[in-house]
């Protein structure tokens, strides 16, 4: 049945996600709303909404591991796992602006992100914890991005593409009501269904978090990048993946933590998680000036993906994530 629950929630959260974007895209484009507006915001709110919804549920339901999990996690699993696959697929060309902005903007992120989650190493306070302010700060920086990708939108044009499909009114709002029901109770069901798993197989809800939640909400950038891939279109892929890291951490944490404080449970395994995605991005970022274009080849792809099933194995193995519930 917590099987049958996390799946369930899984697909609900795929579903709800698609229903609101498609509602919400339609009714905008009703009210004349550029298509720039709509792509860097409805559909790219829409694609980051299932890692916000599951961590609404678990930090009110007290699973602080699988909210800040899932975050860092899904990075780690957009980085690793889609990049790699989607390189595999085909070679991916990086635009200048992303070498140099985008990239270095998503390092800064996990950068930012560690600092605010080391308050016993850096203040010498008692506990590990992403307060409130944490979370206004890190949605400062959010805005700074917006602002950013805004400017760049107007001057270069949408940075995703949008297909609003023609409904009437009457549709679109349906739609945007059954999206945002099949968010609420796929986040609600894949919370409930991670925790029971986990209890049964006697591991943290950290590996959980880590692992099957954040490959479960990373889904929608999975499929947008080996489609991207296929059509030849690798610059959507990789501004898929770096742009989705930077809303996990910004706009998915700071929402988050600004709702309530997200406390830590394991300093050292958090920071083990936090140093590797580090160490990765700028792996990813040293990758594109490899060869003679600025491409991450397929080779570059196997070693991320690899790194991905060395990672999963080290999670398992760790006696300090895997310890049971208390």
């Amino acid at each position: 049945m917590s099987l049958l629950l996390f799946f369930a929630g899984m697909a609900l959260l795929i579903a709800g996600s698609n229903w609101l974007v498609d509602g919400a895209a339609s009714l905008a484009r009703r009210f004349n709303i550029s298509d720039l507006v709509i792509g860097l915001t409805i559909v790219a709110f829409g694609t980051s909404s299932p890692e916000l919804i599951v961590n609404l549920f678990a930090s009110f339901n007290g699973n602080t591991d699988i909210a800040i999990g899932n975050v860092v996690g899904s990075n780690i699993f957009n980085t690793l796992v889609i990049l790699g696959l989607t390189a595999i697929v085909t070679p991916i060309a990086v635009k200048s602006t992303t070498v140099w902005k985008e990239i270095p903007f998503s390092i800064l992120a996990v950068i930012v992100m560690a600092f605010m989650a080391n308050d016993i190493l850096i203040d010498g306070k008692f506990k590990d914890i992403i307060s409130r302010i944490d979370g206004f700060i890190l949605l400062g920086f959010f805005s700074i991005f917006m602002a950013y990708t805004f400017a760049l939108a107007k001057s270069s044009g949408p940075l995703k593409e949008v297909t609003a499909m023609e409904m009437g009114v009457f549709k679109a709002i349906v739609l945007v009501i059954t999206g945002l029901a099949g968010l609420f109770f796929g986040g609600r069901f894949l919370v409930d269904g991670a925790v029971d798993i986990a209890r049964y197989l006697g591991i943290s809800e950290a590996v959980i978090g880590l692992t099957v939640v954040a490959a479960g909400t990373s889904m929608p950038e999975l499929a947008t990048s080996i489609v991207a891939a296929f059509k030849k279109k690798s610059d959507i892929a990789i501004g898929n993946v770096v742009g989705s890291n930077i809303f996990n951490i910004f706009f998915v944490l700071g929402i988050s933590a600004s709702i309530r404080p997200i406390p830590l449970a394991s300093e050292n395994s958090s920071n083990f998680d936090m140093v590797f995605l580090i160490i990765m991005s700028l792996i990813m970022f040293l990758f594109v000036f490899s060869g003679k274009d600025k491409k991450i080849n397929r080779l570059e792809g196997a070693f991320f993906f690899l790194a991905f099933i060395a990672y999963t194995l080290v999670l398992i193995l760790d006696t300090d994530k895997s310890i049971p519930f208390r």
